[in-house]
């Protein structure tokens, strides 16, 4: 071969020796880009030909439609792809874009008919056929107990096709294989319209365990009667996957508002009423528990908790089972082990060990496991200071001695006699600065721990960065 026609080989091969060692932080910037690239494509109308920015111009509706991303799952509004950013782009998901509210389809399409039938295509390999036709039957009969629909199983044609079917299958909108896009389904209307699809390719489950087939059934379903995605992190229609336990699950009330602003009200003489995610600014609100985490503190309420990042003073609400699926709702007490990097959670008489957002193997355990007598069947509140973890139950509390790993003698002990001032049930405690942060119905107390004395009270909401 000639040296003239050896060049462009040549060059093409220092190219690709080039692109192969990056530096790493060269290569994860690229990787981070791509994410938001296609993130950004597929869910907030980014248009594919910028996927190259050239200009100043394409630079910016880049970062436009990164804002209006962030704003929707209410992240702070940067318009970079800072790491919390990323973090909710790579989490499970709805194929469907998103809106913002409880939001109606573009076009508000909806069925002119209030009696829909739907039949089920083929089934995963993970269930039964008889744990599908339950799980989808529980899907559709969430939205007909909220509004004036009904639905039947057809064993022919229908208005609603539902089926399993993996990568490119006809209509798009391909699937991109495990743990990624879940599901999507299609607006009201003739042909593919209401029709719901679900990669085969996930794992499909009735339980806790990877992603519980009744609710993404019940959020695609929603898409099928004309509903958008929600930006209320408590909403079935919220884009993210989160699980809910099925057998007590009852339709948010944010969702019920939607499909009746399309369909009207519930035939049922008593409208249909549904939990709501806690306010933040709420004057009554009271916390379940209340933990440092790597610098952050998360405030436990329900299936929820606040996010409070020290730097941004900013907070989020998420979910519980968003970032943790196998805990339960409704945290009783919690603290940070900060020499083992180990948060613990307790409620009733089990506790969980988490390592960031991993939990860790052979757990949960019995609070026996520290010592407790067995009167003591579940913990009020827990916080880490140095060396010692204080449990507090009722009007008193236990000193555990972390290195150790067991209780100390001589307790427990008065509350209120080591801790003056603090005469009520605490609900939650976190320690900051040589200061215990008690919080107790809708106040915080801080207690100096080197003066023993409270130094100041206030609304248990002004952490929340409520005024």
């Amino acid at each position: 071969m000639s040296s003239l026609k050896m060049l462009p080989l040549l060059l093409l091969l220092h190219m690709q020796l080039s692109k192969a060692f990056l530096p790493p932080s060269q290569h994860k910037e690229e990787k981070n880009m791509k994410i938001v690239q296609n993130y950004l494509e597929k869910f907030y109308q980014l248009p594919k030909n910028r996927r190259q920015p050239t200009t100043e111009n394409s630079d910016s509706v880049m970062v436009e439609k990164l804002k209006v991303m962030q704003r929707f799952f209410r992240l702070n509004v940067t318009g970079k792809p800072n790491e919390e950013t990323l973090e909710m782009m790579q989490k499970p998901r709805c194929g469907v874009p998103d809106s913002k509210g409880f939001m109606l389809t573009p076009g508000s399409p909806k069925w002119e008919h209030n009696n829909l039938t739907y039949r089920i295509i083929n089934n995963p390999q993970q269930l039964s056929k008889a744990d599908v036709e339950a799980a989808i039957k529980k899907a559709f009969q969430v939205w007909s107990d909220a509004s004036p629909l009904g639905f039947t199983v057809s064993e022919g044609k229908a208005d609603i096709d539902i089926a399993f079917v993996q990568r490119v299958h006809g209509d798009n909108s391909p699937f991109d294989g495990p743990n990624g896009i879940l599901a999507h389904a299609f607006q009201p209307g003739q042909g593919i319209g209401g029709d719901v699809h679900f990669d085969i390719e996930e794992t499909w489950t009735s339980t806790s365990e990877n992603y519980n087939l009744f609710l993404v059934a019940a959020h695609e379903i929603g898409h099928s009667l004309g509903l958008s995605h929600s930006s209320d992190p408590g909403a079935l229609m919220y884009p993210n996957y989160a699980f809910s336990e099925p057998s007590t699950y009852l339709l948010p009330q944010d969702d019920i508002n939607g499909i009746q602003a399309i369909y009207g009200p519930s035939d049922n003489p008593i409208q249909p009423t549904g939990p709501s995610a806690p306010t933040a600014c709420d004057p009554r609100l009271t916390f379940d528990a209340i933990t440092t985490f790597r610098g952050e503190i998360l405030f436990f309420k329900d299936k929820y908790f606040w996010r409070r990042h020290p730097q941004l003073r900013r907070v989020d609400l998420n979910f519980i089972s968003l970032f943790w699926p196998s805990l339960p709702s409704g945290i009783q007490a919690a603290y940070e082990d900060f020499e083992r990097d180990l948060v613990f959670l307790f409620k009733g008489n089990k506790y969980w060990a988490l390592n960031g957002y991993d939990i860790q193997q052979g757990y949960p355990k019995d609070i026996s496991n520290y010592g407790f007598p067995s009167n003591v069947q579940a913990i009020d509140a827990a916080v880490s200071y140095r060396t010692k973890t204080y449990f507090f139950v009722n009007n008193q509390f236990w000193r555990y001695d972390n290195r150790r790993q067991s209780m100390e003698p001589g307790y427990p002990q008065s509350i209120a006699s080591t801790f003056q001032g603090i005469k009520s049930r605490i609900d939650a405690v976190f320690q900051k600065n040589n200061f215990f942060f008690f919080f107790s119905g809708s106040r915080y107390y801080a207690f100096d721990l080197n003066g023993h004395r409270i130094t100041r009270v206030g609304r248990s909401i002004q952490w929340l960065n409520c005024r």
